[in-house]
């Protein structure tokens, strides 16, 4: 039975492709799926192109899966593939690079007689990704040794900001039908997962692209009735897309958890109608407060770039003062990337590498003093912890998220509870006592 990895980069869409793609090569029992740490036949790397760093950390799994094997076959697919299928095919060592359409049926091409690290040319199978107009289920069976399963609802963007590159490797906006969805919500939640992440490239966008029409909102509210899944979260969602619809139905339904990961990028607005983004830092000021106000104890975590061309000293000022003064809880922070292809890229850099970094890093501490004041005013409290499988490497205590996305370490309880296998895959009342490293710590109830 041929041995076969998995490497995946970038987001939780990539996440959830990979596992189809597991699911795919798993039926019949014809591969055996093994880490990609170990000796394998054939290595698969879902890539992201984000950044440029994430070409070159897709650059660095396939070296990884040589050093590993040096006669494996390597299979190179996601946005890397999609949008530079040749030059991922120069790759020394790339045997195939499949697109983004041709990677949910993996098991397909691997009846193909590939390229090779031995010199012959790489079997490139991309098809144009503009032209796909629809979505519908992929057969999906888990994802083994997580807690919480992530469902892909939505897919592509229909926007055009000036900097990203994700609409030429995902293509246009398109939703996985309402029933197709529901039918692998309780296909999740027969499985035993507490908790599903909807996920998508435009979340929020989800249904426009349907007939009849429909919203996130409206399909959050049939899961909640038609599965027993005791935790919804949402992946990113963009600004426009949160509506008082939805922060009604997040503040008054407890299934729902109350964390929301809202895209900046930018706080200066001239920046952000460079960026081609449909809000101003006004708006986006306003949105915050809604929430918090509405959802109290919510997690509100956010995009924000440094060094977009253009961005002066006086521009980066500004996004970090609005930062300061916004009741968030984290920040992803990223350094400009150009990517060939968008408008951005045809202006050229004007921020050099150094003050690049040097940014970066201010707004990364920023949002660490920003993480670690939410998380003290959690000690003493009470909070509900999903406690997944595995427990954490570092102290070797049992580990989980809070609704509002704080990890928690637990110590244990003078319970039963206190056994692994009595409290994984569940959520538990845990006591908070203080903090340890990167995460709260506390004891559990019972």
């Amino acid at each position: 039975m041929p041995r076969i990895a998995f490497s995946t980069l970038g987001c939780k869409i990539n996440q959830y492709d990979t596992a189809v793609m597991k699911s795919s090569v798993t039926e019949g029992d014809e591969y055996s799926v093994v880490s990609f740490d170990d000796e394998a036949d054939i290595y698969v790397i879902n890539t992201c192109t984000v950044t440029g760093k994430s070409d070159s950390e897709s650059r660095r799994q396939v070296r990884r899966a040589l050093k590993r094997n040096r006669n494996a076959r390597i299979v190179v697919t996601g946005c890397y593939a999609q949008t530079n299928p040749q030059e991922v095919a120069e790759i020394p060592g790339v045997s195939s690079v499949l697109g983004n359409n041709e990677k949910v049926i993996l098991k397909d091409y691997l009846g193909h007689d590939p390229g090779s690290s031995s010199g012959r040319s790489s079997d490139i199978h991309v098809s144009d990704i503009l032209e796909t107009k629809s979505m519908h289920m992929s057969a999906i069976n888990g994802f083994q040794g997580r807690s919480r399963a992530i469902l892909k609802i939505q897919d592509g963007c229909n926007s055009r900001c000036s900097y990203c590159i994700v609409p030429f490797a995902r293509g246009v906006s398109r939703s996985l039908s309402p029933d197709e969805l529901i039918q692998q919500a309780a296909l999740l939640w027969r499985k035993n997962y507490m908790e599903i992440v909807l996920s998508g490239v435009h979340l929020g966008g989800y249904g426009r692209d349907l007939f009849p029409g429909t919203s996130l909102p409206a399909v959050i509210r049939r899961i909640l009735s038609e599965t027993g899944i005791k935790r919804i979260r949402l992946s990113s969602i963009e600004p426009r897309e949160i509506t008082d619809e939805l922060i009604e139905l997040m503040a008054g339904e407890s299934r729902i958890c109350k964390h929301l990961h809202i895209p900046l990028q930018s706080g200066d607005n001239y920046i952000l109608r460079s960026m081609n983004r449909n809000y101003d830092s006004w708006f986006y000021e306003d949105l915050i407060a809604k929430i918090r106000d509405k959802i109290h104890d919510a997690g509100i975590g956010c995009d924000v770039m440094a060094g977009y061309p253009g961005e002066e000293d006086r521009h980066f000022e500004n996004t970090y003062r609005l930062i300061e003064r916004l009741p968030l809880t984290y920040l992803h922070v990223f350094a400009y990337s150009p990517r060939e292809g968008t408008s951005a890229f045809r202006n050229g850099e004007t921020v050099t590498g150094d003050v690049k970094a040097e940014r970066s890093e201010i707004l990364r501490r920023l949002g660490e003093d920003k993480n670690m004041m939410f998380k003290k005013a959690h000690i003493g409290r009470i909070v509900d912890v999903l406690v997944e499988d595995d427990r954490d490497d570092m102290s070797g205590m049992m580990k989980g998220y809070t609704g509002n996305y704080l990890r928690v370490l637990i110590k244990g309880g003078r319970s039963a509870m206190t056994e692994v296998e009595g409290v994984t895959n569940r959520i538990v009342s845990v006591k908070v006592t203080g903090i340890k490293g990167s995460s709260l710590s506390g004891s559990l109830r019972g």
